[in-house]
């Protein structure tokens, strides 16, 4: 998972044969970009968790909401998606760019096969760039020439954690990632933050140990308690950390009443 933002135009190898979060969620969200090695796992995962698929567009759900929120409510006009996985419809710039057009946007992954996609994506849209870098090297995110030429770091923006921070491990410490992504952000800036949650459900624990065998992180559902944690010194937009059906969900929300909602929370904190 380390960082090549250095060499991005680097011809882009796919490791077919291990698991990507980035390929799962595709296939979740209906996508054709990922491998049997993924469908796999995210058969494994069902098999324990039936409605593992409604958590994945739960989230997807959420972090459109969150957009339309911080471009149409609170005037946001610059945001960056850090673990943005593979583009799918209703991407956060599509959304964003749809409210206000001169919004800049850059996308941030660490799987090449996402910024395969995303270059050809964003090929004619000079407010919107891709880059290669990764989570725990937030330097490299923020000194990166396309996020110097899209991010006035002076005006408020918005980092998106949509459900990344969940894979890492306590020894990558999760909570000193957040903390230094916040202290990049000025005052008015925003912290989106969404995961899956150890919400005291047997599954959630059964489904965390498949997400370990998997090689995707050991932590994955981590409880409120400890996410809360993320948003220290930050004001939470109502309605707060909750389950992704009780954060403003509009009528495309699937299947707003399951129970299951409660395994996967998110939020927006903004600066003072």
């Amino acid at each position: 998972m380390s960082s090549d933002a250095g060499e991005d135009h680097a011809p882009v190898e796919i490791d077919t044969e291990t698991v990507s979060i980035a390929r799962i969620y595709d296939f979740a969200l209906g996508g054709k970009d990922n491998f049997a090695v993924d469908r796999a796992a995210a058969e494994e995962m069902m098999a324990v968790v039936p409605e593992t698929m409604l958590l994945a567009k739960a989230n997807r759900h959420f972090l459109r909401q969150a957009v339309r929120y911080l471009v149409g409510e609170a005037g946001i006009r610059q945001i960056i998606d850090i673990g943005s996985g593979l583009p799918t419809a209703g991407n956060v710039h599509e959304i964003a760019q749809e409210i206000a057009p001169e919004t800049r946007v850059v996308y941030v992954d660490n799987d090449p096969i996402v910024l395969a996609h995303g270059r050809a994506l964003l090929a004619t849209n000079d407010r919107t760039a891709f880059l290669r870098a990764d989570l725990r090297e937030p330097d490299v995110i923020f000194s990166h020439p396309e996020t110097e030429r899209l991010i006035d770091r002076s005006e408020p923006f918005a980092v998106l954690l949509g459900g990344v921070l969940m894979h890492l491990e306590d020894e990558e410490d999760p909570e000193g990632v957040a903390a230094d992504i916040r202290d990049r952000l000025p005052s008015g800036g925003y912290l989106l933050v969404s995961n899956t949650c150890d919400d005291g459900e047997p599954r959630a624990k059964a489904l965390n140990r498949v997400f370990a065998e998997q090689g995707l992180g050991s932590r994955c559902f981590r409880t409120w308690d400890e996410q809360i944690r993320y948003f220290d010194g930050l004001e939470l937009v109502e309605p707060g950390l909750v389950p992704h059906n009780q954060w403003r969900p509009g009528p495309d929300l699937p299947e707003p009443d399951n129970p299951v909602h409660s395994m996967h929370i998110g939020g927006v904190g903004r600066k003072p």
